[in-house]
């Protein structure tokens, strides 16, 4: 018996919108890469994207448990010698929702080419509103 591997050119990508209201932050995120990769279709292969585009709407509503508004740090580098930036969860999350849920699915995601392309199917929005009615997404639930 020979294993399936399917081809860039075979591959159906579908649109989902995904409420992240009320959802957590770190499972939210392993949903959203899930699909992105493809791992969620029978037709995974490895080396090939065959993940779907994602439309992640009210970012702003996600929740993250126990301490971490206050105890977390994001950390990022401005390049210059004694640029370290940190900013707590709180205050990450009140002033750029849609960026913090957007790094934790990239963190998820291969750190190569292949992951490159998969972050570019993925759609982040703070409010409920989306401009992507016309591909027709569908609401998916987990």
């Amino acid at each position: 018996m020979r294993s399936y591997m399917a081809k860039p050119s075979e591959v159906e990508r579908k649109w989902y919108v995904i409420d992240a209201e009320g959802k957590t932050l770190g499972r939210l995120a392993t949903e959203v890469a899930t699909l992105l990769r493809g791992k969620h279709k029978p037709i995974y292969t490895p080396h090939i994207d065959t993940g779907d585009h994602v439309v992640v709407i009210n970012c702003s509503k996600v929740v993250l448990t126990g301490k971490k508004l206050d105890q977390k740090m994001h950390r990022h580098h401005t390049g210059y010698p004694g640029g370290l930036i940190e900013v707590t969860y709180k205050e990450f999350m009140s002033k750029t929702p849609e960026r913090a849920v957007f790094l934790a699915i990239k963190g998820m995601l291969p750190k190569n080419k292949l992951g490159r392309q998969m972050v570019k199917k993925l759609r982040v929005y703070a409010g409920a509103e989306h401009g992507h009615e016309a591909q027709k997404p569908e609401i998916y639930e987990f």
